[in-house]
């Protein structure tokens, strides 16, 4: 039994065994008891007793089928309630029935029973898409949260079963409700700590924030410019020497456009030396432009291979933590003046609409990490006399695993925590489904509330005409008339690159991503650590869905802020005009920046942009009968 050959083949043999327990597809497979031996039996004697059950005579008797509970005996069908609204385990059930289990020779039956009841137990509450209703009294010293009170269910949807549109979770094989088991390993995010603190609520640190940005960049600056110079004389040395040392440049934007010329007339050798080409002069850490080619060399093989379906997947089943995404967020607010200016247009309306009344009542689409309210809870902390109510209903796709709303309920914990911190009396509810299949009445909408639709550049990723006639985007904008909202927020990102024909597509796509990449390159280091996190996960996973993925499976679908208005007046709205204090404001705001950022108004929008390429633009509606 020392011989490491044995020990390793053992090991096996029980991992073996372990992995098939876990994994089995039948949760009602029965635990055979076929092998007591007496002093097994006199263990177990007493505990039947104990429940008041006669020892069955034959050992085939003793089954517990752990897929039917009413073949449990009374007490232990009683006990699994218990557990279920308590937490408990079986043991600490029979504890308290003065049983204790002996585990003889390593081997006891019984004890395998008990362990996987516990295990049984435990997974089916993972399995509960549900989470709970959160509540924020000030009176109290803490958060309250009620099993009595649960809001958040998944939505089935109604149309288009084949397919969620989802950015950036999918799960179909949950929300179908298909009965597979699989192993998960579920952690627990940070809720809330200094961090969090720092970045979602701290001006004075997000001014310096900017500054080190700033200060960083200068410093690089001036090392560029001393390798250029270095590199310079030594060129001219070799020249005096007469030395011939060429370096090729090439122009990355033309070889990609050529190289997408070629994927489209099934020129694939030639589209292959074109890869090979921009990939000897791309590098992922490199200039914007490299940065940019590298991203774009990778949808574009995905799509010559046809595997850009599946390895979007792959893709967007890798979730960025919060942390990661906070990393990734406070360094895009100290970077540019999109994410602050919208989350201010959108609290400053929201303060605004609802003056002193004492509840209002925030409908938040694409809610995800619910990174903007922390800043209005403690804005609304300090409105004169007292704070509202404040309700926040969360709407988000359901995410991947055992936990559908995972996400969408510590976004809750996290808000209820800043409403703690403030002492704002606050609910939450969150709700998992596709946007198109909300109930309005599970939104348990209040008329004594001032009602806010919030929905800030997500609306692209909505499906358009090319799949429906009756777009997913209508119909959501109609379920927002529905609500009859004291006013609607939207955000959207202003592009053209929706085309279902590839080349337009793809030319519209590089020239939107090359402002982007180019305002992270004049704005932030290349050594930066976060400036990967927003271009690899962010906007290297939008280029991906663009450029390789066809029909329903690409959901990146911008439309210009111009196209929005006419599918907002359809729908029923009237627009507002820009607020000139908020237009003010947000230029002041845009001083701390660069200067080639551009914050304009136009035809009822706040617009924002890099170079005179608008990018973003913010609104704010009514209800066009109300």
């Amino acid at each position: 039994m020392d011989n490491p050959e044995y020990r390793e083949i053992n090991s096996n043999i029980t991992l073996n065994y372990i992995n098939q327990k876990l994994m089995e597809e039948r949760a009602d497979e029965n635990i055979s008891t076929d092998k007591h031996h007496d002093a097994l039996q006199a263990m177990e004697k007493p505990f039947y007793d104990i429940l008041g059950k006669a020892y069955p005579s034959s050992p085939k008797q003793t089954v517990i089928n752990s897929g039917n509970q009413s073949d449990f005996p009374d007490d232990i069908n009683n006990n699994y309630n218990d557990l279920e609204c308590s937490g408990s385990s079986v043991s600490d059930i029979l504890g308290r029935k003065g049983v204790r289990l002996i585990d003889i020779d390593g081997g006891s039956e019984l004890c395998n029973v008990v362990l996987q009841f516990n295990r049984t137990a435990e997974e089916a509450r993972k399995l509960v898409p549900s989470i709970e209703k959160l509540v924020v009294d000030p009176e109290s010293n803490g958060l309250s949260s009620s099993k009595q009170t649960v809001e958040a269910t998944i939505r089935q949807h109604s149309k288009h079963t084949n397919k969620i549109r989802s950015h950036p979770h999918v799960d179909l094989e949950l929300v179908e409700g298909r009965n597979s088991k699989h192993s998960a390993i579920s952690t627990s995010e940070i809720i809330r700590d200094e961090i969090f603190d720092r970045v979602l609520l701290c001006d004075e640190q997000y001014h310096c924030d900017v500054a080190h940005l700033r200060e960083m960049k200068a410093k690089e600056a001036n090392i560029t410019l001393q390798y250029v110079r270095n590199t310079r004389s030594a060129q001219g040395k070799e020249k005096s020497q007469g030395k011939k040392q060429e370096k090729e440049e090439v122009d990355l934007r033309a070889l990609l456009i050529q190289c997408a010329q070629a994927i489209s007339s099934n020129n694939h050798p030639f589209a292959s030396e074109l890869l090979k080409k921009i990939r000897h002069h791309s590098l992922p850490y490199g200039d914007g432009s490299q940065r940019l080619a590298s991203y774009f060399a990778d949808a574009l093989e995905a799509r010559a291979a046809g595997t850009g379906s599946q390895m979007y997947q792959k893709l967007v089943m890798k979730q960025a933590s919060c942390t990661d995404m906070l990393k990734a967020y406070s360094l895009f607010i100290a970077a540019c003046p999109f994410v602050r200016v919208a989350y201010y247009f959108a609290n400053k309306t929201i303060v605004d609409v609802l003056g002193g009344r004492p509840r209002v009542h925030i409908i938040d689409f694409g809610i995800l990490f619910g990174f903007q309210w922390p800043s209005l809870i403690q804005r609304l902390a300090k409105r004169e006399g007292a704070p509202p109510q404040l309700r926040i209903t969360g709407i988000d796709v359901p995410e991947t695993g055992f936990r559908p709303c995972k996400k969408i309920e510590e976004t809750g914990k996290r808000l209820a925590e800043y409403a703690r911190m403030f002492n704002v009396p606050f609910q939450y509810q969150g709700v998992a489904s596709r946007w198109e299949d909300i109930y309005i009445s599970d939104l348990k909408i209040d008329k004594d509330e001032v009602l806010i639709v919030n929905c800030l550049h997500k609306m692209k990723n909505l499906g358009d005409e090319t799949e429906d006639i009756d777009s997913a985007r209508d119909r959501v904008l109609r379920i927002m008339k529905r609500m009859n909202p004291n006013v609607l927020i939207i955000g959207v990102t202003n592009g053209l690159y929706s085309s279902p024909f590839f080349l337009p597509r793809f030319r519209e796509a590089l020239f939107y991503y090359s402002s982007q990449f180019d305002m992270l390159n004049s704005t932030v280091a290349q050594n930066y650590e976060a400036r990967i996190l927003i271009e690899r996960d962010l906007l290297g996973a939008d280029v991906f869905n663009v450029v390789a993925c066809d029909g329903a499976e690409r959901i990146e679908r911008p439309e210009s802020y111009k196209q929005w208005q006419v599918r907002i007046h359809k729908a029923g709205f009237k627009q507002l005009p820009v607020n000139q204090t908020i237009l003010k404001s947000s230029v002041d705001r845009k001083g701390l920046y660069h200067e080639d950022f551009v914050i304009d108004e136009d035809c009822g929008w706040l617009l924002q942009g890099w170079k005179g390429r608008i990018t973003h633009a913010l609104s704010s509606w009514k209800p066009k009968d109300s």
